[in-house]
């Protein structure tokens, strides 16, 4: 790609502490908000577990299971043999580094923050790993020293990079110090004089993620090239590059994925769909994004609006969650979107979140919103249990009466860690910067894109704007803003109607307002004063929600939503069922919501009532199949009705073990 000369140095950006603070000549519709603050209600409490239970957990377990045995064989202060086959452990390492970095930056007695000795330790081991080149991996240090470079399709060596990037930038966001930006910049100087035209390597990772992290080290640090070396990386892709066909880790009986499983097909400027292993594509985009917004071409911004089309519309779950084939963790097929083996990976709904937010602020539109949304209360968060203490690698739609568990990263079974452990630290680091997906501002006002209890505010052409949040979404659609701070003139105050809700009021000052929605905004513009409220009401009537009907895998089924939140049944809350498998739900008796402050930490269930299916002669034998009746099969519901108890999905598998299913059949 041929980047537009630089004009020198960009200015000082926003003071923005979060992880995507755009350059000053960054060509975008909308700004992350400079402060953002959660208070209270539903996000916060889920970030207090995360601050409280899920970060302080990661010293141990990182020391536990190997990943800083590994730096310290590489730094010569450990003996003994590498620990685990993966090549791309230190990220577990530098993703908890930067989740414990934005606590910090969210934290207002930094010096009493608990896991700072630990953080520092960590840095100083990375600074001690790290070669006199710069090069830092341990896998490659240790196990393969002579193949620096040269396994790029499963080395995941510029992968490792892009995550110590990231760490560095949230690290010195947060203190100020420069000890592990410096370790991060000394590693991408050097990647930067290995990879490029006429440079000892012309390549590409076989895992995207160091594209998005060297645009925000540019940010950063105000260093053209990095984001040139970003926009090389994306510019290379899709030209055949990765040619190390062998499968990973060397299994000589697997097959190895095709070009497509990394992308190296074709290149991103042309390419129709989203496709191989989801959360390589997603990195990708990100990265994409962050070079569009950069930089402008609008080639660039096209290829993602044209690729989140055909993402969304053929190859996302109901929960937000991608992925329908646990072998290469891909894809699939356009409607291919299974229910028990779906994979809807954590990192996956991670790496959505990332790629949608960019999108929010390249475009000022509110379907990425919408999107992030869904994915946030759904695929994201059923990837961690209520405790904090246990996760989901993958989060399928359905656990059948009698599944059998097989353990380990694949299972729909909570654990308290994984052989590949990438989602529980991806989880932590999106939970504690959560607060900067939520707001933003533009010359004319400020924007709020999520609903949570705080205190949000930025600049605008008129000064330093900044409003109150007060709600308990997503039990109560109501939303209420108080401006603090008003600044000069008039300045729009904009709310996202989720496209989910068909029915809401406005009032503006404590009186009723006609407001119509533009593109999913609610604009309001007026000279505010210190004091002035805002309510939004939101219809929250439970609903049920049909797939298209090339969905195969549900056609004849509904899901039970309300508000942001997919809901599910779990075997447990049935008790008048002996299991999931024979359950019809009855669409026409009516949803009713009851709040359980006893259930789940409290959530709010919806009840509905079906009755068990029953079995035709014919089944249940030897043989499960049968003639089908030429006017279809016809139930018989029992009597009396069966009530049926609906919870969020994000909640399930967080009492003992047993079935789940969100698509209901009606028949």
């Amino acid at each position: 790609m041929s980047l537009p000369p630089s004009p020198g140095p960009p200015p000082a950006p926003t003071p923005a502490l979060g992880p995507v603070r755009l350059g000053d000549r960054a060509q975008v519709a909308l700004r992350p908000a400079e402060s953002a603050r959660v208070t209270g209600g539903f996000w916060h409490e889920r970030r207090r577990v995360n601050a409280e239970v899920s970060i302080p957990q990661g010293p141990a377990l990182l020391d536990s299971v190997g990943n800083l045995h590994n730096l310290r064989l590489a730094a010569g202060t450990a003996t003994g043999e590498y620990r685990g086959e993966l090549p791309f452990l230190d990220t577990d390492v530098t993703k908890w580094l930067e989740a414990a970095s934005w606590q910090l930056a969210d934290t207002d007695r930094k010096e009493e923050f608990a896991q700072a000795e630990d953080m520092d330790r960590m840095i100083r081991l990375l600074a001690e790993a790290q070669q006199d080149d710069g090069y830092l991996q341990s896998y490659y240090q240790v196990v393969r020293p002579t193949l620096r470079f040269v396994e790029l399709r499963w080395g995941h060596e510029l992968y490792c990079a892009g995550h110590l990037i990231q760490a560095a930038v949230a690290h010195h966001r947060a203190t100020g110090r420069e000890d592990l930006l410096t370790v991060a910049r000394r590693f991408a100087d050097h990647i930067d004089d290995t990879f490029g035209p006429g440079k000892p390597v012309d390549g590409i990772p076989g895992h995207p993620e160091i594209e998005t992290a060297l645009v925000e080290l540019y940010r950063e640090t105000g260093e053209r090239r990095y984001l040139d070396l970003a926009g090389y990386f994306v510019d290379r892709r899709g030209h055949g590059l990765l040619r190390d066909g062998r499968p990973m880790l060397g299994d000589a009986h697997a097959v190895a994925p095709g070009p497509a499983y990394c992308q190296d097909h074709i290149p991103v400027r042309e390419a129709e769909t989203v496709t191989g292993h989801v959360v390589r594509q997603l990195y990708l985009l990100a990265g994409v994004a962050d070079v569009a917004a950069e930089t402008g071409e609008p080639e660039l911004r096209a290829a993602m609006e044209r690729l989140w089309e055909a993402m969304t519309t053929t190859k996302t779950h109901l929960t937000g969650g991608l992925g329908a084939h646990h072998e290469s963790e891909d894809f699939g097929d356009p409607y291919e979107l299974p229910n028990e083996r779906a994979y809807c990976e954590t990192c996956a709904a991670v790496a959505s979140i990332q790629w949608n937010w960019r999108m929010a602020l390249l475009t000022g539109e509110t379907r990425y919103s919408d999107l992030i949304e869904r994915t946030l209360f759904n695929g994201f968060l059923a990837g961690v249990s209520l405790d904090g203490l246990r996760w989901l690698y993958v989060n399928p739609l359905q656990v059948r009466d009698g599944y059998e568990s097989q353990g380990g990263d694949n299972s729909a079974r909570r654990t308290p860690w994984f052989t590949c452990a990438c989602c529980p630290p991806n989880v932590m680091r999106l939970l504690a910067s959560l607060p900067h997906y939520l707001a933003t501002t533009d010359a004319d006002g400020l924007q709020l894109h999520q609903y949570a209890t705080g205190s949000y505010g930025g600049l605008t052409d008129g000064g330093r704007v900044a409003v109150r949040v007060n709600t308990d979404y997503p039990w109560q659609g109501r939303i209420a803003v108080t401006v603090d701070e008003a600044g000069t003139g008039e300045w729009t105050l904009s709310l996202r109607v989720p496209h989910w809700c068909e029915q809401y009021t406005l009032e503006v000052g404590a009186k009723p307002a006609d407001q119509v929605s533009q593109d999913g905004w609610l604009r309001i513009r007026r000279a505010w004063q210190p004091g002035d409220t805002v309510v939004l009401n939101l219809g929250m009537e439970p609903r049920l929600t049909e797939a298209d009907p090339r969905v195969d895998a549900v056609r004849g089924c509904v899901a039970v939503e309300r508000g942001p939140l997919v809901h599910c049944l779990e075997q447990v809350d049935q008790p008048g069922a002996p299991g999931l498998d024979d359950i019809v739900l009855d669409p026409t008796a009516g949803l009713t919501v009851q709040h359980r402050p006893d259930l789940l930490g409290g959530v709010t269930t919806v009840i509905g009532s079906g009755w068990l299916r029953s079995r035709p002669a014919g089944h249940g034998g030897w043989w499960p199949y049968r003639t089908a009746p030429a006017t279809g099969p016809k139930e018989t519901p029992t009597d009396p009705p069966l009530e049926l108890t609906a919870i969020p999905y994000y909640a399930w598998a967080n009492r003992e073990d047993g079935s789940m299913r969100v698509w209901l059949p009606t028949s």
